[in-house]
């Protein structure tokens, strides 16, 4: 079984984690930044999408990192009790997509939708319509979670 690893999140100038498990961000523990000193200074939040359903994401505080810590991974072991290998799937191709999409506009590529034909071209050179486009980006880009 994959275990819960922790990253700096380098965008937050506060000291934040985002939490991983395998290559899906699952969650994130933090200090609260602008939280009034009676209230307790780190928070952490824990669910991912696409791949939990709405109500299943959970959120909450704490007086230290290590509590926070703690509550995350009580949450998560739930939250992991009732996920699929589908739920990572749609995660993993959100974030393809989402790559893939940002790559053809940096190359100032036109997705299908945004042509008046609803044909483009991807700049690994293939042709690809509204229909095909996910399949196309999935077959052919979908590998190590980038969009190569």
């Amino acid at each position: 079984m994959l275990e819960l690893t922790r990253r700096r999140d380098p965008t937050r100038p506060e000291e934040c984690w985002r939490v991983h498990y395998g290559d899906v961000c699952v969650g994130t523990i933090a200090r609260r930044n602008g939280a009034p000193g009676s209230e307790p200074p780190w928070e952490w939040s824990c669910g991912f999408y696409p791949g939990t359903k709405p109500g299943e994401h959970q959120t909450g505080t704490a007086e230290t990192f290590e509590a926070a810590r703690a509550d995350f991974e009580a949450a998560w072991e739930a939250l992991l009790a009732n996920r699929t290998e589908a739920d990572f799937q749609a995660w993993q191709q959100s974030q393809v997509f989402t790559a893939w999409k940002h790559a053809m506009w940096e190359a100032g590529m036109k997705l299908p939708t945004q042509t008046t034909s609803g044909v483009s071209r991807c700049f690994c050179g293939a042709t690809i319509d509204i229909a095909g486009t996910e399949a196309h980006v999935y077959s052919e880009h979908m590998i190590r979670g980038t969009a190569d």
